[in-house]
């Protein structure tokens, strides 16, 4: 067959061949003529090829680039954007928005449950309103010392939200960056300044009742107890609340 009768792909096929036995009849002519060559001159390649090994190894790590660190900034940015995404507004079920909202309170999407402080007796039917104008009527599922636990029916279509750690404050730390986004809706940082049985002390100003206030990581610190500036309702006096809550459910079902 004449060459000149071969296509484009034969053509680049007869060019991987002719390349292939090229390699392979070169490896095989290099190794005879290191079998018979000298053992110094053995010697000084292999000595060239670990040295240009060594020097390529070391080389390596200083081209991997490397994804710089977050700024103190930015994980202050985040963790009040992901408490943004779950600061909701709380509106009487009798009177819906026709009135003014009754409380603010932090969204605990894995609970299905909206955490409030309840410095006034708040009804026990309202309606919750989410970022972005969605609004879902939710009910009182368990009450305690300063805070009321709303919940929502089974069939309820909840917006999607990052579910934040509700820290317990006996692992908070004096000095701790605490962040919250206000009733009024103004961002403000402060550090944990004293932490007791009972209640988190910080230098936040008074962010209203149950709003909340995360950690850098943007989780649950705890909820503003309202008229104290700075005091705070610990995060886990909510995880006991939502855990009695799903205990008394897990008794009433097995009866």
């Amino acid at each position: 067959m004449n060459i000149e009768e071969l296509s484009k792909s034969q053509l680049i096929l007869l060019t991987i061949l002719v390349n292939f036995v090229t390699s392979v009849a070169t490896g095989i002519l290099t190794v005879s003529l290191l079998d018979k060559a000298p053992p110094l001159v053995t010697q000084t390649i292999n000595r060239v090829v670990e040295r240009t090994i060594e020097t390529v190894a070391q080389a390596a790590p200083a081209a991997i680039i490397q994804a710089p660190a977050p700024s103190n900034q930015d994980l202050v940015t985040a963790a009040l954007g992901a408490a943004a995404t779950r600061a909701v507004v709380i509106y009487s079920a009798g009177t819906g928005t026709s009135t003014p909202a009754i409380s603010v309170g932090t969204y605990i999407p894995k609970a299905r449950a909206v955490a409030t402080a309840a410095q006034d007796a708040l009804p026990k039917e309202v309606l919750i309103e989410f970022p972005g104008g969605i609004y879902i009527p939710a009910s009182i599922a368990h009450e305690g010392t300063g805070i009321t636990i709303y919940g929502f029916s089974d069939e309820a279509a909840l917006p999607k939200a990052a579910s934040p750690s509700l820290i317990a404050s006996g692992d908070l730390k004096l000095g701790e960056t605490a962040l919250a986004i206000g009733s009024d809706g103004s961002a403000s940082t402060g550090i944990i300044a004293r932490v007791s049985a009972k209640n988190i002390y910080t230098t936040l100003p008074d962010i209203g009742a149950g709003s909340a206030a995360v950690n850098l990581s943007g989780n649950l610190i705890g909820i503003g107890a309202g008229g104290t500036p700075g005091l705070l309702i610990p995060a886990n006096k909510i995880t006991s609340l939502l855990m009695a809550t799903t205990t008394t459910e897990t008794s009433a079902q097995s009866r």
